[in-house]
């Protein structure tokens, strides 16, 4: 432009007006700016993206561009993430251990190095890809519909650079995890530190870096919390539903270069990433655009507690809580904000101090506060716990009273105790191995009732006093309703009517469900005693739709009828979700087990087997003619035949009859 206007001084022919060259500045700027405001995929050299500007994928997969993870705070980030899904979901971080504060002042350029960088709002680099290219003006950045972000060289078309290259805590289909050969180096994928915060956090997923072809889960890049198994050729051995499933493909690669693993989609739109999140779980997550949610379609480990220090020093990892980690008694969250983002690895602090053995008070004559303990049953130990050798429950809690780092211990066989902070902790249930009692050490006004202090002294004297009082008026109160209670009981019954019994009553009548008779797919069949010790079979039927059809149709039949060659109800118990049905008790149970039990030892006569048809007709000839309304049963076979203590047959289990009326039909 210079050149030009000093040869329009010498050329009377071309004049230049003197407004020409800041014409031509405002062009050029206006230009660009217009440029980058459109969609577009790739930025060139002399290009730059600032503010709400970003690139977008060819197809409109992927979008790039500043974000912010929390509403908090001023964070920003250059990230890329779905542009279909209207949920932001971030898949690869540029600057996730600097963020910037100001996006309209920051800038994402190629450098005259020809690199991707970063700048801030004083424009100094902050985050750079640094590779190093041999023609910084032939440099372009270009975002693929894979999400992966590349920089390409116009003079030969390669790669120069690519996010692949550099995963943060996803990896993405036709991304991959290994070892580069020829640098030395693993690539893996590590955990954001919450989800309001990017920072890589302790869990990470690589492959083995002992060297075995698997992939494996870390905790603090060392302990290993589980492993793929090895690579056999078509899948890891440990997780075999991946030879089931056809939504993904795998393959294990090991060449000259690599040893890396890497996947694809076979269905190129379906929706899929792997993830592992800042709870330490690695999941393998497809997009449901019906449902618009993540679908984890794979997930390791299989529990959430079995991940290292998920609850962090102190916290109590618990499958049943509905935030996973809690803080155990005379404990608090160390960092309240991180734990409201499900981020527990700050864990639990106390909150008294120990007292550890001073005597604090002892210049003011008072009482020394002494430290106690907490009984936590059924808790899954913290590791490296230190054994002892003493002889008691006493001596080991007098140990580790007497040591100053001591924070808990347990005695079962043996004293173990433990010091410092408690990692690991987990609250088990019924069915959960593994479990013990815990001693959780405490400052006397932690533990759960205390009696270190004349103002509580006297808080627990008044207490005492008034819950004596509410403990006498309770008490006349629960004699009046158990003596209602009774006589309500005691039914007026009138001949043949059934009873109604909790469940308590047949718990109890059948010391707790432990003898049983026999079963099918309806439940089963217990022996029992009622109060006069009339020998009963309790039916407890499960299944909640056909438990309950079973369970009216019984009632509606037997309930109403009464015959000698029928089984009698006595009564039935309908409480919360159990149904229950109380019958007579048949001493020689099933007619089936008479005629074809192997080893029966009951051998019928022919006058007896003849008495037992005849009784069986009767009950069915009842059932079609006699009753009110006629009644099908649907279901006769010698298993529905009981026979009592004279061999008498009944005629049993009605769930499947039928109520038909006079006018119906004839039978």
């Amino acid at each position: 432009m210079l050149y030009s206007q000093m040869d329009s001084k010498n050329n009377p022919c071309f004049s230049v007006p003197p407004f020409y060259p800041s014409f031509l500045f405002f062009f050029f700027f206006f230009s660009l700016k217009t440029h980058l405001s459109l969609p577009t995929d790739s930025l060139s050299v002399g290009q730059s993206l600032s503010g709400n500007q970003t690139l977008i994928s060819k197809e409109g997969n992927f979008e790039l561009g500043f974000f912010s993870p929390s509403t908090s705070n001023n964070n920003f980030y250059i990230g890329i993430w779905y542009k279909k899904i209207p949920t932001q979901t971030i898949v690869w971080v540029a600057n996730r251990d600097a963020p910037i504060f100001d996006t309209s002042s920051a800038e994402l350029k190629i450098s005259d190095q020809g690199n991707l960088v970063l700048l801030n709002g004083s424009k100094s680099p902050i985050w750079s890809s640094s590779s190093s290219p041999s023609n910084s003006n032939a440099t372009t950045a270009v975002l693929l519909d894979s999400s992966n972000l590349i920089l390409t060289s116009s003079v030969n078309s390669s790669i120069i650079w690519q996010s692949f290259d550099h995963p943060t805590d996803t990896y993405m289909p036709g991304g991959w995890l290994g070892f580069n050969k020829i640098t030395g180096e693993y690539q893996s994928i590590t955990c954001w530190e919450n989800p309001a915060n990017p920072t890589p956090g302790p869990f990470s997923n690589r492959l083995d870096p002992d060297g075995s072809n698997q992939c494996v889960l870390l905790y603090n890049g060392s302990q290993v919390y589980w492993s793929s198994g090895l690579w056999n050729g078509q899948y890891f051995t440990s997780t075999p539903s991946m030879a089931q499933q056809t939504v993904f493909k795998f393959t294990f690669i090991d060449d000259r270069e690599r040893k890396y693993a890497t996947y694809t989609m076979t269905d190129s739109s379906v929706i899929s990433r792997f993830v592992v999140g800042s709870s330490g779980l690695g999941q393998q997550l497809l997009w449901l655009s019906n449902r618009q949610e993540w679908q984890p379609v794979f997930a390791q480990p299989l529990s959430n507690c079995d991940v290292p220090s998920v609850c962090g020093p102190f916290g109590l990892c618990d499958q049943e809580s509905p935030s996973l980690c809690r803080c155990p008694q005379g404990f608090e969250p160390a960092l309240k904000e991180e734990w409201e983002l499900n981020d527990w690895n700050s864990g639990c602090k106390r909150k008294t101090q120990l007292n550890c053995g001073t005597k604090s008070n002892f210049n003011r004559g008072e009482e020394e506060e002494k430290d106690g303990f907490f009984m936590m049953i059924n808790t899954r130990f913290p590791s490296n716990g230190e054994k002892l050798m003493v002889r008691s429950a006493e001596e080991c809690e007098m140990a580790c009273l007497n040591n100053c780092s001591c924070s808990a211990y347990s005695f079962d066989t043996s004293c173990l105790i433990w010091t410092a902070n408690l990692q690991n902790l987990q609250q088990l249930y019924s069915g959960d191995q593994g479990g013990g009692t815990l001693y959780l050490r405490l400052a006397a006004a932690d533990l759960p009732s205390t009696n270190n202090s004349h103002k509580v002294k006297t808080v627990v004297i008044v207490s005492l006093v008034g819950g004596l009082l509410g403990i006498v008026i309770v008490l006349f109160g629960l004699i009046w309703l158990c003596r209602h209670w009774r006589k309500s009981r005691i039914v007026s019954k009138v001949e043949g009517s059934l009873i109604r019994f909790s469940y308590g009553d047949l718990r109890h009548a059948t010391k707790n469900f432990s003898e049983r008779l026999g079963g099918g797919g309806f439940g089963s069949v217990f022996k029992g005693a009622l109060p006069d010790s009339t020998q009963v079979a309790v039916k407890k039927l499960e299944g909640s739709r056909q438990g309950e059809k079973r369970f009216q149709a019984e009632v509606l039949t037997l309930g109403v009828i009464q015959h000698i060659n029928l089984l009698r109800l006595r009564g039935f118990c309908c409480e919360r979700s159990q149904r229950l049905l109380v019958y007579e008790f048949m001493p020689h149970g099933s007619l089936d087990s008479v005629l074809f039990k192997k080893d029966s030892d009951i051998m019928l006569s022919w006058n007896m087997r003849y008495r037992i048809v005849l009784g069986i007709a009767r009950g069915l000839a009842y059932l079609h003619k006699k009753c009110r309304e006629c009644i099908i049963h649907c279901d006769i076979k010698p298993d529905n035949i009981l026979l009592d203590a004279d061999f008498k047959a009944k005629v049993a289990d009605f769930g499947m009859a039928k109520l038909i009326g006079r006018d119906f039909s004839r039978v």
